[in-house]
């Protein structure tokens, strides 16, 4: 039996950790992720949870905690946003080359120059190539939810990776919603107790971490590789598990097709603009356009083959990047166009929503409507 209750978003999140049974969660305040680790504490001091907490002096520090907490065989969990994450920059490197399965919750926010507390997704994709898997939510109830898949999928003995549960600063984190909140017997069948294959232990030395000299370091990264390709079958097993055990189905886990049965076109979205989106393409087919909703829930490892299935007979697709690689274009579109390079489907891209910028549904009716129109690709900013 499971709980209702209508709480924050960030609250969400915590009580997933709580769920989660983490040994150790180390800690950095920065806005606007800070509610998550205050609500964990909470638990720890009114009695609810074991959890050792750490207070540290960065983000640097709180995730090179973890990887010497993980590596010495507790389950970790840790939380950050915009250049929290930046800091942690060096350390998601080693805990995704130590291979350890971190599990960590990212409020977007963008980065600064100027100054700049709200939402857009420059944070976390700056960090798409670090090895660590990225999963976007789209409500509290499904962040929750992915925190604990992301555990059940990163400490799977064929994955071994670290994983990122990347929630919208502020529009997500900070919003009310309701929440069905699930027994904590039922989450230990669903993930039990962290067994790791390898640790640190005096009584059985090893090694982790030693110089990778260039004889070998390539092979590590093969390695490293390999287990992210891995990790698309668990993803998709472990969310046919939950859709099994909890009754909430989140497409196949990678991504989530909306109204796309007789679609021509359609919008490529992640995190909260999702929900806009749905609206957009509910008030569109009353128009009689035909036009669906991809969206992405994992953004790494990056879903080739199901977006290829899921655009195979769309005459065109309009992406909308919450983030830019100045000079070029946002993240997401630029690995669509890679995987589509063959396909006579046109792919549009559309920068939106950067440093907390509504994105509203006209400027998403704007990108389908301009994408039905399309002869080429467009490429634009949608203020």
């Amino acid at each position: 039996m499971m709980t209702k209750k209508v709480i924050e978003a960030s609250m969400a999140v915590a009580v997933a950790a709580k769920l989660c049974k983490p040994d150790v969660v180390a800690v950095y305040p920065i806005t606007p992720q800070t509610h998550i680790p205050e609500r964990i504490a909470d638990f720890v001091y009114d009695g609810e949870s074991d959890i050792e907490m750490i207070d540290v002096e960065s983000e640097h520090s709180a995730l090179s905690a973890c990887v010497g907490a993980q590596a010495a065989g507790s389950r970790t969990f840790t939380a950050t946003a915009s250049q929290g994450l930046a800091l942690m920059h060096e350390i998601l490197f080693v805990a995704s080359g130590l291979r350890l399965p971190i599990v960590m919750a990212v409020a977007n926010r963008t980065l600064s120059a100027p100054i700049n507390i709200w939402n857009d997704h420059q944070d976390s994709v700056s960090a798409r190539d670090a090895g660590w898997m990225q999963f976007y939510v789209e409500s509290a109830q499904e962040a929750l939810d992915a925190v604990i898949m992301a555990y059940k999928i990163a400490e799977n003995k064929d994955v071994l990776m670290p994983a990122m549960v990347c929630l919208d600063g502020f529009t997500l984190t900070h919003v009310y919603e309701p929440v069905d909140v699930p027994e904590q017997a039922k989450v230990n069948r669903f993930l039990p107790d962290y067994k790791p294959l390898y640790k640190l232990d005096p009584a059985k030395p090893i090694t982790m971490g030693p110089i990778g000299f260039p004889n070998s370091f390539m092979h590590f990264k093969e390695q490293q590789h390999r287990a992210m390709i891995n990790a698309i079958a668990v993803i998709q097993n472990t969310a046919d598990g939950f859709k099994k055990m909890f009754k909430r189905d989140y497409g196949n886990g990678l991504i989530e097709l909306y109204k796309m049965e007789n679609a021509q076109y359609a919008v490529i979205c992640m995190g909260t603009v999702c929900g806009t989106a749905r609206h957009v393409v509910d008030e569109m087919k009353k128009k009689g356009h035909k036009v669906g909703l991809i969206k992405i829930r994992t953004f790494r490892p990056f879903p080739e083959h199901d977006l290829l299935e899921a655009t195979k007979k769309l005459k065109g697709v309009a992406v909308l990047d919450k983030n830019i690689s100045l000079g070029q274009q946002g993240a997401l579109y630029t690995d669509l166009k890679a995987v589509l390079k063959n396909s006579k489907t046109i792919v549009n891209s559309f920068i939106v929503g950067l440093g907390g910028r509504d994105v509203t549904s006209c400027h998403i009716e704007e990108a389908l409507l301009r994408t039905i129109k399309s002869k080429k690709p467009i490429i634009e900013w949608l203020h």
